[in-house]
Protein backbone atom coordinates (compact mmCIF):
# COMPACT_ATOMS: atom_id res chain seq x y z
CA UNK A 1 0.00 0.00 0.00
CA UNK A 2 2.81 2.38 0.86
CA UNK A 3 4.05 2.03 -2.48
CA UNK A 4 0.70 2.29 -3.90
CA UNK A 5 0.34 5.90 -2.30
CA UNK A 6 3.92 6.92 -3.75
CA UNK A 7 2.82 6.20 -7.20
CA UNK A 8 -0.43 8.17 -6.47
CA UNK A 9 1.94 11.19 -5.80
CA UNK A 10 4.56 10.54 -8.00
CA UNK A 11 2.02 11.43 -10.45
CA UNK A 12 1.35 14.55 -8.96
CA UNK A 13 -2.03 14.39 -8.02
CA UNK A 14 -0.90 16.50 -4.98
CA UNK A 15 0.39 18.97 -6.89
CA UNK A 16 -2.40 19.79 -8.97
CA UNK A 17 -4.75 20.10 -6.09
CA UNK A 18 -2.69 22.06 -3.99
CA UNK A 19 -2.72 25.00 -6.31
CA UNK A 20 -6.59 26.34 -5.45
CA UNK A 21 -5.11 25.97 -1.88
CA UNK A 22 -2.54 28.75 -2.06
CA UNK A 23 -2.49 32.56 -2.17
CA UNK A 24 -3.95 33.33 -5.49
CA UNK A 25 -0.96 34.24 -8.43
CA UNK A 26 -0.70 35.19 -11.94
CA UNK A 27 -0.02 31.09 -11.92
CA UNK A 28 -3.40 30.67 -11.20
CA UNK A 29 -5.22 32.88 -13.56
CA UNK A 30 -4.52 30.95 -16.99
CA UNK A 31 -5.32 33.34 -20.17
CA UNK A 32 -7.03 31.26 -22.87
CA UNK A 33 -4.90 30.43 -26.18
CA UNK A 34 -5.01 32.58 -29.14
CA UNK A 35 -4.85 29.31 -31.48
CA UNK A 36 -5.51 25.60 -30.91
CA UNK A 37 -5.57 23.10 -33.63
CA UNK A 38 -4.30 19.41 -34.20
CA UNK A 39 -1.29 18.40 -36.08
CA UNK A 40 -1.58 15.29 -38.15
CA UNK A 41 1.28 13.59 -37.50
CA UNK A 42 2.79 9.95 -37.69
CA UNK A 43 -0.60 8.39 -37.41
CA UNK A 44 -1.84 11.09 -34.39
CA UNK A 45 -4.30 14.14 -34.35
CA UNK A 46 -1.39 15.80 -32.17
CA UNK A 47 -3.19 18.57 -30.23
CA UNK A 48 -1.58 22.29 -29.73
CA UNK A 49 -2.45 25.17 -28.34
CA UNK A 50 -0.88 28.84 -28.93
CA UNK A 51 -0.76 31.20 -26.25
CA UNK A 52 1.31 34.66 -26.51
CA UNK A 53 2.85 36.47 -29.25
CA UNK A 54 6.13 35.81 -31.69
CA UNK A 55 8.46 39.23 -31.46
CA UNK A 56 10.54 39.88 -34.25
CA UNK A 57 13.34 37.67 -34.57
CA UNK A 58 11.93 35.92 -31.44
CA UNK A 59 11.69 31.91 -30.93
CA UNK A 60 8.48 29.89 -29.67
CA UNK A 61 9.00 27.86 -26.94
CA UNK A 62 7.27 24.67 -26.76
CA UNK A 63 5.81 23.19 -23.36
CA UNK A 64 5.68 19.61 -23.08
CA UNK A 65 3.43 18.09 -19.94
CA UNK A 66 4.57 15.49 -17.25
CA UNK A 67 3.17 11.65 -17.22
CA UNK A 68 -0.78 11.83 -17.33
CA UNK A 69 -0.96 15.48 -17.42
CA UNK A 70 -2.27 17.48 -20.39
CA UNK A 71 -2.34 21.60 -21.92
CA UNK A 72 -5.68 22.15 -19.40
CA UNK A 73 -3.65 21.49 -16.40
CA UNK A 74 -1.03 22.95 -17.10
CA UNK A 75 -2.57 25.94 -18.75
CA UNK A 76 -1.36 28.47 -15.82
CA UNK A 77 2.05 27.63 -16.19
CA UNK A 78 1.57 28.16 -20.11
CA UNK A 79 -0.01 31.53 -19.32
CA UNK A 80 2.78 32.50 -17.02
CA UNK A 81 5.36 31.89 -19.57
CA UNK A 82 3.74 33.38 -22.67
CA UNK A 83 3.94 36.78 -21.28
CA UNK A 84 6.82 37.61 -23.56
CA UNK A 85 7.15 35.26 -26.14
CA UNK A 86 5.09 32.74 -27.81
CA UNK A 87 4.22 29.56 -26.37
CA UNK A 88 2.91 25.90 -27.93
CA UNK A 89 1.64 23.98 -25.30
CA UNK A 90 1.20 20.19 -26.91
CA UNK A 91 -0.90 16.87 -25.70
CA UNK A 92 1.43 14.34 -26.14
CA UNK A 93 -0.05 10.95 -27.25
CA UNK A 94 -3.30 9.54 -25.66
CA UNK A 95 -2.79 12.55 -23.11
CA UNK A 96 -5.55 15.20 -22.98
CA UNK A 97 -6.87 16.73 -26.56
CA UNK A 98 -4.66 13.62 -28.09
CA UNK A 99 -6.35 10.59 -28.57
CA UNK A 100 -4.33 7.09 -28.24
CA UNK A 101 -2.72 5.39 -31.30
CA UNK A 102 -2.24 1.75 -31.54
CA UNK A 103 1.28 2.10 -30.35
CA UNK A 104 2.87 2.05 -26.99
CA UNK A 105 4.64 4.95 -25.44
CA UNK A 106 8.34 5.70 -26.04
CA UNK A 107 10.33 8.71 -25.48
CA UNK A 108 11.71 8.39 -29.25
CA UNK A 109 8.52 8.35 -31.34
CA UNK A 110 6.63 11.02 -28.77
CA UNK A 111 10.06 13.43 -29.36
CA UNK A 112 9.51 12.36 -33.82
CA UNK A 113 6.21 13.15 -32.58
CA UNK A 114 6.92 17.24 -31.65
CA UNK A 115 9.67 17.42 -34.22
CA UNK A 116 6.95 17.00 -37.35
CA UNK A 117 4.41 19.43 -35.33
CA UNK A 118 6.92 22.05 -35.58
CA UNK A 119 7.22 20.83 -39.26
CA UNK A 120 3.93 21.27 -39.75
CA UNK A 121 3.32 24.38 -38.11
CA UNK A 122 6.73 25.71 -40.50
CA UNK A 123 8.59 26.59 -36.88
CA UNK A 124 12.27 25.81 -38.14
CA UNK A 125 13.67 26.09 -34.46
CA UNK A 126 12.25 26.48 -30.76
CA UNK A 127 13.06 26.27 -27.54
CA UNK A 128 11.98 23.55 -25.61
CA UNK A 129 10.76 22.68 -21.90
CA UNK A 130 9.56 19.22 -20.88
CA UNK A 131 8.56 18.34 -17.05
CA UNK A 132 9.02 14.68 -16.09
CA UNK A 133 7.94 12.65 -18.89
CA UNK A 134 7.80 15.77 -20.91
CA UNK A 135 11.57 16.51 -19.74
CA UNK A 136 12.34 12.58 -20.95
CA UNK A 137 10.40 13.73 -23.99
CA UNK A 138 12.41 16.99 -24.84
CA UNK A 139 15.70 15.35 -23.92
CA UNK A 140 14.88 12.51 -26.98
CA UNK A 141 13.99 15.79 -29.35
CA UNK A 142 17.80 17.88 -28.40
CA UNK A 143 19.03 14.38 -29.20
CA UNK A 144 17.12 13.15 -32.68
CA UNK A 145 16.21 16.76 -33.82
CA UNK A 146 19.45 18.95 -32.57
CA UNK A 147 18.61 21.76 -35.25
CA UNK A 148 15.28 21.98 -33.96
CA UNK A 149 16.27 23.08 -30.20
CA UNK A 150 17.95 26.26 -29.81
CA UNK A 151 17.76 26.15 -26.13
CA UNK A 152 16.62 23.34 -23.97
CA UNK A 153 14.72 22.98 -20.38
CA UNK A 154 14.32 19.82 -18.73
CA UNK A 155 13.04 20.13 -15.34
CA UNK A 156 12.72 17.22 -13.14
CA UNK A 157 13.32 14.37 -15.42
CA UNK A 158 16.68 11.79 -15.23
CA UNK A 159 18.89 10.71 -17.99
CA UNK A 160 18.99 7.33 -17.06
CA UNK A 161 16.10 4.88 -15.56
CA UNK A 162 18.83 4.21 -12.80
CA UNK A 163 18.14 8.54 -11.87
CA UNK A 164 15.22 7.80 -9.53
CA UNK A 165 15.44 6.82 -5.84
CA UNK A 166 14.64 3.20 -4.99
CA UNK A 167 10.97 3.71 -3.52
CA UNK A 168 9.98 5.71 -6.56
CA UNK A 169 11.38 2.79 -9.04
CA UNK A 170 9.40 0.68 -7.14
CA UNK A 171 6.38 2.92 -7.36
CA UNK A 172 6.35 2.36 -11.37
CA UNK A 173 5.61 -1.03 -10.51
CA UNK A 174 2.45 -0.08 -9.60
CA UNK A 175 1.49 1.94 -12.03
CA UNK A 176 -1.28 0.32 -14.18
CA UNK A 177 -4.36 0.55 -15.12
CA UNK A 178 -5.77 -1.26 -11.97
CA UNK A 179 -5.08 2.29 -9.79
CA UNK A 180 -7.63 3.92 -12.31
CA UNK A 181 -10.80 4.12 -10.15
CA UNK A 182 -8.74 5.66 -7.19
CA UNK A 183 -7.29 8.26 -9.24
CA UNK A 184 -11.01 9.43 -10.07
CA UNK A 185 -11.45 12.29 -7.75
CA UNK A 186 -8.05 13.80 -8.62
CA UNK A 187 -7.58 16.64 -11.07
CA UNK A 188 -5.35 14.44 -13.64
CA UNK A 189 -8.63 12.40 -14.15
CA UNK A 190 -11.42 14.79 -14.14
CA UNK A 191 -9.26 17.28 -16.85
CA UNK A 192 -8.94 14.17 -18.87
CA UNK A 193 -12.25 12.93 -18.30
CA UNK A 194 -13.39 16.74 -19.57
CA UNK A 195 -11.44 17.07 -22.55
CA UNK A 196 -10.26 13.20 -24.06
CA UNK A 197 -11.65 11.92 -27.06
CA UNK A 198 -12.52 8.65 -24.92
CA UNK A 199 -12.15 9.41 -21.72
CA UNK A 200 -12.45 5.18 -20.97
CA UNK A 201 -9.32 5.30 -22.13
CA UNK A 202 -7.78 6.63 -18.88
CA UNK A 203 -7.02 3.06 -17.25
CA UNK A 204 -5.01 2.34 -20.83
CA UNK A 205 -2.87 5.65 -20.69
CA UNK A 206 -1.83 4.74 -17.03
CA UNK A 207 -0.71 1.20 -18.37
CA UNK A 208 1.33 2.47 -21.44
CA UNK A 209 2.84 5.38 -19.00
CA UNK A 210 4.02 2.50 -16.64
CA UNK A 211 5.46 0.41 -18.93
CA UNK A 212 7.26 3.33 -20.51
CA UNK A 213 8.47 4.03 -16.46
CA UNK A 214 9.46 0.90 -16.27
CA UNK A 215 12.13 0.67 -19.83
CA UNK A 216 15.28 0.65 -18.65
CA UNK A 217 17.18 3.73 -20.84
CA UNK A 218 20.61 5.54 -20.60
CA UNK A 219 20.97 8.60 -22.87
CA UNK A 220 24.20 9.72 -20.86
CA UNK A 221 26.57 9.38 -24.11
CA UNK A 222 24.09 11.60 -26.22
CA UNK A 223 23.48 13.80 -23.40
CA UNK A 224 27.18 14.73 -23.17
CA UNK A 225 27.46 15.39 -27.06
CA UNK A 226 24.38 17.95 -27.14
CA UNK A 227 25.69 21.33 -28.77
CA UNK A 228 22.70 23.72 -27.49
CA UNK A 229 22.69 25.63 -24.02
CA UNK A 230 20.51 23.51 -21.54
CA UNK A 231 19.42 24.36 -18.33
CA UNK A 232 18.17 21.90 -15.68
CA UNK A 233 15.33 22.78 -13.01
CA UNK A 234 15.35 20.25 -10.08
CA UNK A 235 13.73 20.24 -6.66
CA UNK A 236 15.80 20.46 -3.52
CA UNK A 237 14.08 17.42 -2.76
CA UNK A 238 13.10 15.73 -5.81
CA UNK A 239 12.64 12.14 -7.04
CA UNK A 240 16.56 11.83 -7.57
CA UNK A 241 18.92 12.21 -5.44
CA UNK A 242 21.46 15.55 -5.90
CA UNK A 243 24.78 13.64 -6.80
CA UNK A 244 22.90 12.33 -9.90
CA UNK A 245 21.66 15.60 -10.61
CA UNK A 246 25.50 17.02 -10.01
CA UNK A 247 25.97 14.15 -12.57
CA UNK A 248 23.69 15.21 -14.87
CA UNK A 249 24.90 18.75 -15.09
CA UNK A 250 28.73 17.43 -15.23
CA UNK A 251 27.55 15.11 -18.62
CA UNK A 252 26.64 18.94 -19.57
CA UNK A 253 29.96 20.69 -19.21
CA UNK A 254 28.99 21.60 -15.56
CA UNK A 255 30.79 21.64 -12.39
CA UNK A 256 34.14 20.85 -14.21
CA UNK A 257 35.73 24.32 -12.92
CA UNK A 258 35.63 27.52 -11.41
CA UNK A 259 33.07 30.27 -13.41
CA UNK A 260 35.88 32.71 -13.28
CA UNK A 261 35.48 36.39 -12.09
CA UNK A 262 34.23 37.69 -15.26
CA UNK A 263 32.53 34.43 -16.15
CA UNK A 264 34.75 33.45 -18.64
CA UNK A 265 34.74 29.77 -17.02
CA UNK A 266 31.14 29.27 -16.84
CA UNK A 267 29.79 26.00 -19.08
CA UNK A 268 26.80 26.98 -21.96
CA UNK A 269 24.69 25.12 -19.35
CA UNK A 270 22.91 25.21 -16.07
CA UNK A 271 21.70 24.28 -13.43
CA UNK A 272 19.21 25.41 -11.06
CA UNK A 273 17.76 23.44 -7.78
CA UNK A 274 15.04 25.08 -6.27
CA UNK A 275 14.80 25.26 -2.58
CA UNK A 276 11.53 23.91 -0.26
CA UNK A 277 10.50 22.06 -3.60
CA UNK A 278 9.89 18.44 -4.23
CA UNK A 279 9.15 16.93 -7.49
CA UNK A 280 5.64 17.14 -7.08
CA UNK A 281 4.94 20.85 -6.46
CA UNK A 282 7.96 21.87 -8.99
CA UNK A 283 6.53 22.46 -11.80
CA UNK A 284 2.99 24.41 -10.52
CA UNK A 285 6.23 26.39 -8.62
CA UNK A 286 6.41 30.94 -9.90
CA UNK A 287 10.40 29.78 -9.12
CA UNK A 288 10.70 27.43 -11.73
CA UNK A 289 9.03 30.14 -14.26
CA UNK A 290 11.73 32.72 -13.41
CA UNK A 291 14.67 30.11 -12.95
CA UNK A 292 13.59 29.69 -16.75
CA UNK A 293 13.11 33.58 -17.81
CA UNK A 294 16.56 34.50 -17.93
CA UNK A 295 17.89 31.52 -19.51
CA UNK A 296 15.65 31.68 -22.28
CA UNK A 297 16.15 35.67 -22.58
CA UNK A 298 20.12 35.17 -22.57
Amino acid sequence: MRALLATLSLLAVSCTSTLSSREPSPMTSPTAPTKTGYAHVNGLSLYYEVRGSLADGGTPLVLLHGGLHNTLLDAPVAARLAQGRQVISVDLQGHGRTADADRPLRYEQLADDVAALLEELRVPQADVLGYSLGGGVSLRLAIQHPSRVRKLVVVGAPFSNTGWYPEVAAAFQHLTGAIADMMKPSPVYQTYAAIAPDPAGFARLIDKTGELQRRPCDWSAEVSKLSMPVLLVFADADSMPPSYIAQFYGLLGGGQRDGGLDGSGRPKSSLAILPGRTHYDLFESPAMVAAVEPFLGR
